[in-house]
Order: structure tokens, then sequence, then C-alpha cells
């Protein structure tokens, strides 16, 4: 059994998502069609192993524990030798996002102020009064940053914005998603929660949807990569809890028209949610900057709450981001209270309970040692940097940039595989994303890009990967026809079944 052809998979994406469904558990049911995917996908996985496990026969591995312990310093040697085998790419700026700043002062910095606190747990906050310290000026920060000073004008201190801190963009969204849920649940008596997303948003909101039995109805996105508005209103009933949008998009990097949305959201006194994880620490300053970005941020009256990564664009360690919301009214539903357990009382405000206190430690002393200055200077070298790979990729006739990206450029061919020309530039040490619904690769600017030469090699060696595929369209290669048959196969069950067992390998010792 070989790959589909994605060309004769493409003639059943018009056939209904019920029937398709239907026709592949039919499928699936069948011990001979079963036994051939099963075999299909065992060879496939197998294939990567290598790749995935490159450190298999050249380091012990631990399946159990030692009966004696290591001594410290074999255990850093091996460490120190894994980090010089792994961070050559990322540091070379070979990487789409990842890294986001990656200067080596930056980094040693960081350490040390996690070494301060690597026991801290705001759990328990009159252990380390630092750590809450830290988290509430982190949120405060961003808050600020993200247009809390124009919303928080005339009001009574319980209806600012606010929040808490997470471990990442995921977590930040899963918590406003619950937290909407119980609020509706509470204040409205819907049971049946759904909400509405283009279809373009991260898929951290369909995981929170799946975890908390909200409803997730995808709308789609218009010709230049932006929600629709038409369609988001259309989507609307009576069980709507929440709208989304995006500032800007993972895949395209494009904004939403967060300001129609959220009007639209407000009017029908719905929650409205700005997805600014990735954007969050670029766009106010981008704006600062003279560029245009469109208004995303809580100066809009709609928008009631946010997430932006502290991670990402904030420069702090893996993994920190915030949650923000319009007033402690509508966060209270985020939290968790436990009155009855013979241990005592027990409350925590995000799903975990004990949080590394050092991660928060460490997110605070990036934003305050970046200062407003530091990060406009970040976001102008990461702009300048994108501005001449845009018109790089758009000087190459095979290629076009999808919509108007500011920073998060994503690219698609007419005439080329273009899966086969990032299999090509992953050749040349280049790790990219590949995307979906169009087919396309993007790459997200860091300051890693904006390295003196970075852009000039990336435009160089696309060019050589768009030259070579051209010269040798029968070449198929090894990922190039994964991808393709993930982006065009219709039964959707075989790709998530792929995605699992992948998931199984990563955790083979």
């Amino acid at each position: 059994m070989a790959l589909p052809d994605p060309k004769s998979l493409k003639l059943l994406n018009h056939v209904p998502p019920r029937l398709l469904s239907a026709a592949e558990r039919y499928l699936k049911a069948v011990p001979l069609v079963r036994d051939l995917l099963s075999k299909e996908t065992d060879t496939l996985l197998s294939e990567l192993e290598g790749s995935l496990k490159p450190y298999r026969g050249k380091m012990t591995a631990f399946g159990r524990l030692p009966v004696t312990g290591r001594s410290r310093e074999e255990v850093l040697r091996e460490l120190q030798a894994l980090e010089a085998q792994e961070e050559e790419r990322w540091r070379e700026g070979k990487v789409s996002g990842a890294v986001y700043n990656g200067d080596q002062e930056h980094i040693d910095f960081l350490n040390r102020v996690y070494a301060l606190h690597s026991q801290s747990n705001p759990l328990h906050a009159d252990l380390w009064p630092s750590a809450t310290k830290f988290e509430a000026e982190v949120v405060a920060m961003a808050a600020s940053m993200l247009g809390a000073d124009a919303a928080n004008a005339g009001r009574v201190p319980d209806e600012h914005v606010c929040g808490s801190m997470s471990s990442g963009g995921t977590e930040s969204i899963m918590l406003a998603v619950k937290t909407y849920r119980d609020w509706a649940r509470e204040t409205k008596g819907i049971t049946k929660p759904e909400m509405v997303a283009p279809s373009s948003a991260h898929p951290a909101f369909d995981k929170a949807a799946h975890y908390f039995g909200v409803k997730m109805v995808r709308v789609p996105v218009g010709p230049d990569y932006r929600a629709d508005v038409a369609a988001t209103r259309k989507a609307l009933n009576r069980n709507t809890i929440l709208l989304i949008g995006s500032a800007p998009g993972f895949p395209h990097g494009v904004i939403d028209p967060i300001s129609e949305l959220s009007e639209l959201a407000r009017k029908k006194r719905l929650g409205f949610h700005t997805d600014a994880c990735l954007g969050g620490f670029v766009l106010p300053f981008a704006r600062a900057l003279g560029r245009q970005v469109p208004p995303f941020d809580f100066r809009l009256p709609g928008v009631t709450s946010m997430s932006v990564d502290t991670h990402k664009f904030g420069y702090a360690a893996k993994g920190s981001s915030v949650v923000l919301y319009r007033g402690t009214a509508l966060r209270s539903h985020q939290y968790f209270t436990a009155t009855e357990w013979p241990g005592g009382i027990y409350f925590s405000p995000t799903f975990s309970g004990s949080r590394p206190g050092a991660l928060i430690a460490v997110a605070w002393a990036s934003l305050v040692s970046m200062g407003e200055q530091g990060y406009m200077e970040a976001t102008r070298r990461i702009l300048e940097t994108a501005d001449t790979l845009k018109q790089g990729i758009r000087s190459v006739p095979e290629l076009h940039v999808l919509g108007d990206p500011l920073f998060v450029i994503a690219f698609g061919s007419e005439t080329l595989d273009i899966f086969k020309v990032m299999e090509r530039m992953g050749e040349r040490g280049w790790s990219l994303n590949g995307l979906h619904k169009p087919a396309a690769v993007h790459l997200c600017v860091t300051l890693r890009h904006a390295q003196p030469g970075v852009a000039e090699r990336f435009l160089a060696d696309l060019r050589e990967a768009v030259d070579h595929v051209k010269a040798h369209p029968g070449e198929k290669g090894t990922m190039a026809p994964v991808y393709g048959m993930a982006a065009a196969v219709p039964f959707r069950g075989l790709v998530s079944d792929l995605l699992k067992k992948y998931m199984d390998l990563l955790y083979k010792v």
C-alpha cells in the first residue's frame, strides 16, 4: 500500500463531512483495510524514528533508575554535549520562531535569575511573596502595554483589566475558554455553550473546546486570510458565549478585523477574546514605529480578554504567558477553590497547583530589563528584516506571499509543490512551518533572523530550492508526500491516528 495521490484525494473534498466520517469508520472496521493502514503508518514512522531519536546508541539511555547515581560532573558534561549539538541551527537563525531572542548575554542573565528563584513556588505565597510580586507586576505591565490605561480610565478598580500568568499560550487560551464557559453558565444559564472562531485561529481553542465541552464553530476566512465578519454573524445563536480573533494569526501572520468582531460581540453581550500570543509584544511597538496596525486590544470596548506570550517576543524563558480579562468579576470564573477538603482550604488561580516561581521571576526580569526602548528596538530590527524577506520572496516569480503580513510571512506557489521547496530548504538547514488550506510555508521572523546576513542567506537558499524543484519535477522527497497527503486527505481520522502514533514514538526510550 502506497501513500494516496493528493490530487485524487481532493475529489473527495466535495463529499459532506458527515458522510466521509461514516465512510471512514466503515473502512477502518474492515480487517484488511485496517491492517494495511497500520502497516503503512508503521513503515512511515519507522523511517522517521532515526531522525527523532538521533542519540539512540550514541548516549546512555535510561529506562529505569540507575542503581548508583551518576556524578554531577558527568551529568553536566552530557547535557553540555547535547546542547552543543542542538543549538547551532537556532543560533544561526535557521528556525522559524522557536527561539525569539537568543542573544547569549540575555540568556545568561535569565539563567542567573532562574537560579536565584529555582525553589520558588507561588502556591506558598507566605514563603515566596516575591513570586506574587513578580506575577502581579508582569500582568500589570502586559495589561498597560495592551490598552489597559485607556480601558481603566474612569472605572472602579474591580472593572480594571486584570489577569494571571500561565505556562504558555495554550494554557492562557484554555483558561479563557473555561472562564467564559463558567461565566455563561452562571450569568446566562447556558449549558450547551458554543464559541465562534475563524478557521485560522489556533488549535488551542479546539483543545479547550474538547476539554471543557464547548462546541467549536469554525467559519471561513476571506481572500485576505482575515476572519469573515459576515460569516461570523451568521454563525451566532442563543448558545454562543464567545467570539475569537487573532492579532496576528499563526498561519498567515495577518490581523483579524478585531474592531468589527469585538463590536459584534459587545452588541450581542458576548465575550470576545483577542489571541495576541504571537503579536502582543510586537504590535504595540510596531504602531509606535509608524506601522499600520489596526486596533486589537483593550482600547476596543468589545474586547473582554486577551492572551499574550511573555516567552515569545517578550523574550522570557519557556514557558510563560499572560491571560488578561476586563474586570475581576470575569477573572473570578477562572479560579478554583475547594472548601471541604480535610487537608484545609485549597485554591489555585490557574490549572496548576504548584507553579515554577523561577519562570515568573524570569519573565519579570526580561520585561523590566528590556523596557519600552528595548522592545522598540527589537521590533524595528524584526520588521526591517521581514520587509527584506517579503520583498525577496515576491521577487521569485514562482512564489507569492499570502495576505499582507507584518512579521510572520506565509508563501505559496501556483506552479510548484511548495512542500518540496520546504524540504529542499530543510536539506540546507532551514526549519520552516508547513501550512494547509492552502498549501504554504511560513517563517516567523525573530531577532535571530535580524542578525547580519541571515535574511540574504535565506533568500539565496530559497531561490536555489525553487530552481531545484523546477529542475527535478519527478523527485518525490521523503516528507513532501506526507505533507501533501496530510493537506489533501479528506479522512481526517487517518491523519489524527498518524499524529497519535507519532506522539507514541516520541515517548519511546
